[in-house]
């Protein structure tokens, strides 16, 4: 009977680590989350408990299943760690397809580096971080962390599906909080996903969903961030940087960040002050007081790259960034405005979300927001905007990681939402004017002048700063259509005063044109031909997004070789609708001489998925009528 029991009690302790081992194999997870996923999230957990105004307590744990390499990212096994916030214990516990683990990760496992490279004033600011590299896929890694704060400002984010190709089985947030601090939530985007509001009384918040099942990344999609489901937390009552804060209107919370955390950082060195007073000299205009002061600051300093929220938000002393020739965004935003000080041009620091897609402060939601800071110069009813991280920006230009949105102007008597720049899509120009020439045997010469204003100028001015082979290789990329292509002299000008940035291009290319027989055959578009793919979307699920409109026009002077006649000449071509406008034209002036005209304009916008298609059709007639040929006869 004894035996009996012992061996019964075996079979259970088998059958349990069984059980165990199963809840990490890849076999129990449901062929539904699979599909499209390149990892999958068994739970993703995160319990935030704020004790007080100056303690909050964030407990993270992350299952992870990665299905292949490019699920790599999705592990997100990291924390960073200061002055203010600690890490009570963090580790990792890798297991294999069946669920059998392999590997146990300690905290002295992890990487620990700082979070800043190249600057002394921020070896507080570390951040541990798992780099694992697997033997072999699939395989699961179960996270935890826990980490202590006093700063309360800043309570993260919550998203439920956190990206593309990613799928979710579990995540669970919960949220204790004192009463008093005034927690606040903004929910986004739950209809269609199954989330449940578990609890919500006046000191706890807590959400559960399962199964939702991984996003395929569609063609010109919003970011996941404007897609998928969210909530934003904060407090009234909060703590950062040593200060107690409020964050009841935007005027009130802007006033307390001037005033408790930017106050006593623009002091500057008394040399300092006689140098820009001599530099500025008897200059009166505001405006061109500035322009000086911003030339000085883009010659003086270099962009060191730390994010608002690490290296806290109190920048760095205007007098440690005058010493040291460096500083990160808030650090040169605040210099700057330490220098318009000195010859009484006013200026307010300026927070916003940084990206090439566009992102807006929530402006129906006061709190600590933003991971970019730039510097707002008053003229008259409007701001010019400055970028003092760049070296290489005219003085009020906005590109395209600040123009239109909605931004944090932080002004002595409080806060106020601003939208910055907006550049009209007719504005966001670009003209080329240039001539070509074929030859008898069909190769290609040609000249080509293309001037760029607007937010095409952002993107084209950078070619300057590019090395030879970048130059090259950024050419060959953007006329992609000339086969053989070759390369001549290339010289610009950046006329920073009127923001327009040109190039001068001189290029060739072998067998341009196609000889069959008696005839030649060419594209008669060879300069700015529209050869993207719009790819087709069945049962399309996102919508689409145009984010920066624009307007392209062309006149190009073709001359044709001799002994040959036109036998076919593509029909000049219009198209209208509401994504924009397209025109084509081509003027016969002699028989071996035509003029080609062109104009593209793009309207930016919003559209739903149903509109996708008609989209689709519409570039390709666009792309159809570019790659529209001539066809000449040998006489």
């Amino acid at each position: 009977m004894k035996k009996l029991f012992c061996a019964f009690f075996f079979f259970l302790f088998l059958v349990n680590s069984s059980a165990q081992k199963s809840d990490y194999s890849i076999l129990s997870i449901p062929d539904s989350l699979k599909q499209n996923a390149n990892a999958v999230l068994r739970l993703d957990q995160m319990d935030i408990v704020i004790a007080s105004q100056r303690s909050m307590n964030i407990k993270t744990q992350r299952i992870v299943s990665v299905l292949n390499d490019k699920g790599l990212n999705d592990i997100d096994a990291y924390s960073h760690y200061d002055k203010t916030t600690s890490i009570k214990n963090i580790e990792a516990i890798v297991y294999d397809a069946f669920g059998n683990e392999i590997k146990k990760i300690k905290r002295k496992d992890f990487r620990d580096q700082s979070a800043v490279s190249g600057s002394t004033l921020f070896s507080d600011n570390r951040v541990l971080y798992l780099d694992y590299t697997p033997i072999s896929y699939p395989f699961t890694i179960v996270y935890t962390c826990e980490v202590e704060t006093s700063n309360t400002a800043f309570i993260p984010q919550w998203y439920f599906l956190g990206g593309y190709y990613l799928s979710v089985e579990k995540c669970v947030l919960n949220v204790t909080f004192p009463k008093e601090l005034g927690f606040k939530k903004k929910e986004f985007r739950f209809n269609g996903f199954n989330i449940k509001k578990t609890e919500e009384t006046d000191t706890k918040l807590s959400y559960s969903a399962t199964n939702l099942i991984a996003q395929k990344q569609e063609d010109l999609s919003p970011n996941p961030a404007d897609l998928f489901p969210k909530v934003m937390m904060g407090l009234e009552n909060f703590h950062l940087e040593g200060v107690d804060g409020k964050a009841t209107t935007w005027e009130a919370f802007g006033k307390w960040y001037g005033e408790k955390i930017l106050t006593g950082t623009t002091i500057l060195p008394e040399e300092t002050k006689a140098k820009i007073k001599a530099l500025v000299g008897n200059e009166k205009d505001p405006v061109k007081k500035a322009k000086i002061i911003y030339d000085y600051v883009q010659k003086k300093s270099r962009y060191v790259n730390i994010a608002v929220g690490i290296g806290g938000w109190r920048p760095m002393l205007a007098s440690d960034v005058d010493r040291l020739g460096y500083g990160d965004c808030k650090a040169l935003s605040n210099y700057t405005k330490a220098l318009l000080e000195v010859v009484d041009v006013p200026s307010y620091n300026t927070i916003l979300y940084g990206d090439r897609y566009k992102s807006d402060i929530q402006a129906d939601f006061v709190s600590m927001q933003g991971n970019h800071m730039i510097l707002a110069v008053p003229n008259q009813n409007n701001y010019i905007w400055l970028e003092c991280t760049s070296q290489d920006d005219p003085f009020g230009y906005q590109g395209v990681f600040t123009d239109d949105r909605d931004v944090l102007v932080v002004k002595p008597e409080g806060g106020e939402i601003v939208r910055t720049k907006i550049y009209d899509d007719r504005g966001n120009i670009q003209e080329g004017k240039g001539t070509y020439t074929i030859d008898g045997a069909g190769n290609f010469s040609g000249t080509l002048k293309i001037a760029s204003q607007g937010s095409q100028y952002a993107s084209k001015s950078r070619v300057e700063t590019m090395q030879p082979n970048e130059k090259e290789e950024h050419y060959k990329e953007y006329w992609d259509n000339i086969n053989n292509l070759k390369l001549g002299k290339i010289t610009f000008t950046n006329d920073k005063e009127n923001i327009r940035f040109t190039e001068d291009v001189q290029l060739s290319a072998t067998n341009y044109g196609t000889l069959t027989g008696n005839k030649m055959i060419f594209v008669v578009d060879a300069f700015n031909q529209y050869t993207g793919n719009i790819k087709r979307v069945r049962n399309r699920k996102n919508p689409f997004q145009i984010q920066r409109g624009y307007l392209d026009t062309d006149e190009i002077e073709i001359n044709l070789p001799d002994g040959y006649s036109i036998e076919f000449l593509p029909s000049n071509y219009e198209l209208k609708g509401k994504f924009g406008e397209y025109k084509t034209e081509i003027v016969k002036k002699d028989n071996n001489k035509l003029t080609y005209k062109r104009s593209m304009f793009l309207n930016k916008g919003k559209y739903s998925n149903k509109e996708y298609d008609e989209y689709r059709l519409f570039m390709e007639q666009v792309s159809r009528n570019d790659n529209a040929k001539i066809v000449l006869t040998k006489n």
